[in-house]
């Protein structure tokens, strides 16, 4: 056996190995040293005390120290494991005294002069063994020639500075200390302490040491503290021993048990995506629970059985579960791990880490949830010997790069009641210290003091923003005090938003109000425009083209023979056409005749024709004989065909009929595509048409733009260009099939018709831009939406000089008209992951809701629902499906207000946009 693998074999025996002078010491357990053993140490004794060096002892790590360590070794430059301590000390300080209790404290605790070796690979505790450890306070930084003025920020730029300052293992220290002079009477004690050697209950030790070791020393007295009965490395020595066999196998078992299947991964809602690989880059945010806050959760938890930390950690858990929206939480927390009496008083890295999971499905109450936590909680501490390091190596969880094992998240619960420095003749005041990292995603850290419980969250800033961490807190105080109020309530009634934020998100962001002629019809609109401007060119087709007076002549002609067939209000008329002029008069007639137009392609297979047909038992549908083949023989319908039956259509009256319909009679029914099941018949009326076009602040059409139309008749992007432009007295430029499908005819006839305003699905929209980025250069307006954009493709057009004067994202499913939320795409940075598709249209409200019709807060996924007039009233003959589809409207006191809920997962972000994330599961 090699020299290193029996060093390696003797430390893992638990045997401790030091050198004094030339000799080789060493203590082993009971029965460790075998006769092998004892000769392999004789015989490679020399190279031993070679390896050992002068005057350290050497010592297995814990398991936890050993976990720290191999993080080192991957980033030695971190910081994330520094704990920087910052205290003003206000009076005459005995500097002299200052520096000798430091020292005491670091020839008294084996761990503040340890390093860490590595030996084939693995790391030793390195414990520098010399009597009089020379040790000193660094030189005093000397604020006092800085304007008075400066001298704090200077001192707090000096405290991050040495809080982000790294360590290194190997050479040492572990900790360091500097002191800041402000003036005669004011200094700050930095103290930085990497963690291998360090945890919280440490910091109690160290303080009531340092207050003790300071007033004897201040007065020339020795030391008033009573040897240690064990130093850090007996412990991590002991627990190698112990943690085998049976005892092993009981903790892993229940360790396993609850860890069984999948472990969950908290889909957290993050500003901006998860890096690649974790940095550990972050920051903190507080506040104060109030006094009275705090004494209400305390009488809770005392009412219920548990204790305050349960209830903070079920309350932590409830505000994950409802921004996340998954029912299995796992959140880590550290455990003191100072069971036995022997290690109270050790300065270590002792703590240890308890990922405990809790099942929130089944919407329990929170004093349910109370349960739940309280039993999870009591059975991880009766197994909370077992090391996390030890768990993780033994579960073997799937490991990403950017994130941690087993939790991302985690709860801490502390006692700010003795951890306080205080120094006699001094008053003492800590500093909070960013060292600007995180550990992990999000950790909650609620400290209980005289004032009441301050919770301080820090967070990974490669994932949040600051004011998302300030949103979460705010959520959190809101969470408790509905808890405290009525704990029976269930975990989905509990209010996460402030009154300010539930304003915001339903009143703010939804006044969206604006004149328009709410109870007139799409037709009688038309017949006042007809009448302002009846010579203005109204549509154009190839070379033909039709003044307002001609189309409107022409639609009175058709209306009225539509009239004669028996059309009124609601009468649904199948529309059979190709786009073309004669497609627009037939629209245009339906509605004059006050009935409602069913849109049919006849490109379409016959089946989906003749379903649609059956559906709307249509009595008439308009066609030509080109198109007249498409349609089912079998239909029962009535055909009138626009060139055949041309002649019996012009004798009828060229007068404006009085149809008799209202705003809330149907305008037209579209049926959807049908891919998620049976087609649906969407039943959409005239205000809602109305509303989408006449004053929209989307996209402002007047009588001077030029609006093409790109869409056939059966998808409602064509509402918008047909309306869109008749209605504002524009002009409306039928565009062929193939020629919106060719970017470079779509160029050529965009510049041959000086078209101003354009609407695209996203797809044809980045294809444009792949073939002739230059093509939109002269529009005004021009929209796009559908699906997910690529943002590259929106940076290229903004990027080329050849953007159009507006770029609008715009999204709306048939059942909102169309159109429901808009977003003027002014830049898109480099970050950006997605384009939002913005807020709500003019007459139009969007909100993001939970599965209860509860508003989630800002950049929580929810589902998006619509409300307003721009709602459809609802699916012909699927009752059942109109009723699950729209609800009534919770925020609303209008008579019969409904809300759409689309299916759509999206969040507000920030500025009140919302954000799109796709279809639910």
């Amino acid at each position: 056996m090699k020299a290193t693998a029996l060093l390696l074999e003797l430390l893992r025996n638990g045997t401790q190995l030091w050198v004094e002078g030339d000799e080789l010491r060493f203590r082993a357990p009971k029965g460790v040293l075998t006769p092998d053993l004892r000769e392999g140490l004789s015989r490679h004794k020399p190279e031993i005390v070679d390896l050992l060096g002068q005057r350290a002892k050497y010592v297995l790590p814990s398991f936890a120290q050993q976990r720290l360590w191999f993080l080192n070794q991957f980033e030695p430059d971190n910081t994330f494991y520094n704990t920087p301590i910052a205290v003003r000390l206000t009076g005459q300080l005995n500097v002299a005294a200052l520096e000798q209790s430091l020292r005491e404290l670091a020839q008294r605790h084996e761990a503040l002069r340890t390093t860490f070796a590595s030996v084939e690979g693995q790391p030793l505790q390195v414990i520098d063994l010399t009597p009089s450890l020379a040790w000193t306070l660094p030189v005093i930084d000397d604020l006092r020639e800085l304007p008075e003025s400066e001298r704090q920020a200077e001192a707090r730029r000096l405290a991050e500075e040495e809080a982000r300052r790294p360590f290194d293992l190997a050479c040492g220290p572990v900790w360091r200390a500097r002191l800041l002079r402000l003036d005669p009477a004011e200094h700050v004690l930095l103290l930085t302490i990497h963690h291998i050697a360090f945890d919280g209950w440490s910091m109690g030790v160290l303080f009531r040491e340092l207050a003790a070791l300071y007033e004897t020393f201040s007065e020339g007295k020795p030391s008033p503290l009573p040897e240690l009965p064990i130093q850090y490395a007996d412990f991590a020595v002991w627990q190698r021993q112990w943690l085998q066999g049976e005892v092993l196998e009981g903790q892993l078992s229940y360790w396993k048990q609850q860890f069984s299947g999948s472990t969950p991964v908290l889909e957290l809602p993050t500003d901006r995506p998860r890096p690649p690989a974790q940095t550990f880059r972050g920051a903190r945010q507080s506040l104060t629970l109030p006094k009275p806050l705090t004494e209400a959760l305390k009488e809770l938890s005392r009412r219920e059985g548990v204790t305050l930390f349960m209830t903070l950690l079920a309350a932590f858990q409830t505000l994950l579960h409802r921004n996340t929206g998954q029912d299995d939480i796992v959140v880590g927390s550290p455990i003191a791990n100072r069971n036995r009496a022997e290690i109270e008083g050790l300065i270590g890295f002792f703590v240890n880490t308890l990922a405990l999971r809790t099942d929130l499905s089944g919407d329990p109450t929170f004093q349910e949830l109370l349960g739940r936590v309280g039993e999870v909680t009591l059975e991880a501490y009766a197994h909370q010997d077992l090391p996390f390091e030890k768990l993780v190596e033994e579960l073997k969880p799937d490991r990403y790069a950017s994130g941690t094992p087993l939790f991302q998240v985690m709860f801490v619960l502390q006692n700010a009641l003795g951890s306080t420095l205080e120094l006699t003749g001094l008053r003492t005041d800590q500093l909070e210290v960013d060292n600007g990292t995180a550990k992990f995603d999000l950790v909650l850290d609620a400290t209980e003091g005289p004032e009441g419980l301050r919770a301080t969250l820090e967070y990974n800033t490669d994932l949040f923003d600051a004011a998302t961490a300030n949103r979460m807190l705010g959520h959190f105080e809101t969470l408790l005090e509905g808890v405290v109020a009525d704990p029976e309530q269930r975990l989905s009634e509990l209010s996460l938003l402030t009154e300010a934020e539930r304003q915001q998100l339903l009143v703010e962001w939804n006044d969206t109000g604006t004149d328009y002629p709410r109870d007139k019809c799409v037709h009688e609109l038309f017949e006042e425009q007809a009448e302002r401007t009846p010579d203005a060119v109204a549509l154009v087709f190839e070379d033909q083209q039709l003044t307002y007076r001609e189309l409107n002549r022409r639609a009175n002609h058709l209306a009225h023979a539509l009239r004669e067939l028996g059309v009124e209000p609601d009468t649904l008329v199948g529309v059979c056409l190709e786009r073309s002029p004669e497609m627009i008069v037939a629209l245009l007639g339906v509605l004059k005749a006050g009935g409602a137009y069913v849109p049919l392609d006849p490109t379409h297979p016959a089946e989906r024709l003749g379903f649609m047909l059956e559906d709307a038992a249509t009595p008439v549908v308009l066609t030509q004989e080109a198109t007249r083949h498409a349609l089912p023989p079998a239909h029962a319908a009535r055909t009138l065909c626009l060139d055949a039956d041309r002649a019996g259509i012009e004798r009828a009256s060229t007068g404006n009929p009085s149809s008799g319909a209202t705003a809330n009679d149907l305008a037209y029914v579209i049926y959807t595509s049908g891919s998620t099941g049976k087609p649906k018949g969407v039943c959409v009326p005239h205000r809602a048409v109305v509303r989408l076009v006449v004053n929209a602040d989307y996209a402002p059409l007047k009588s001077e733009d030029i609006v093409a139309q790109a869409s056939n008749a059966t998808f409602d992007a064509a509402t918008w260009e047909v309306w869109g432009a008749l209605l504002n007295g524009a002009r409306l430029v039928v565009l062929e099939r193939e020629t919106v499908l060719s970017p470079r005819a779509l160029a050529a006839e965009i510049e041959r018709h000086k078209i101003s305003a354009l609407f695209l699905t996203t797809a044809l929209f980045e294809q444009v831009i792949r073939e002739d980025p230059k093509a939109f250069g002269p529009l005004h307006h021009l929209l796009f939406g559908g699906e997910s954009v690529e943002p590259q493709r929106v940076r290229q057009i903004l990027a080329g000089g050849a953007a159009p004067g507006r770029l609008v994202h715009v999204y709306g499913p048939t059942e909102t008209t169309t159109f429901a939320t808009w977003y003027l795409v002014e830049e898109v940075g480099e970050r950006e992951a997605k384009i939002p598709i913005g807020r709500p249209i003019a007459n139009t409200e969007a909100y993001v809701l939970d599965a209860h019709l509860r508003p989630v807060p800002v950049g929580v996924a929810g589902e998006l629902c619509i409300g307003g007039p721009g709602v459809a009233r609802g699916y012909l003959n699927r009752p059942e499906l109109t009723a699950e589809k729209f609800v009534p409207h919770p925020f609303s006191d209008e008579p019969g207000a409904r809300l759409y809920k689309t299916g759509d997962l999206a969040r507000y972000l920030p500025e009140g946009n919302v954000e799109f994330l796709g279809r639910f599961d």
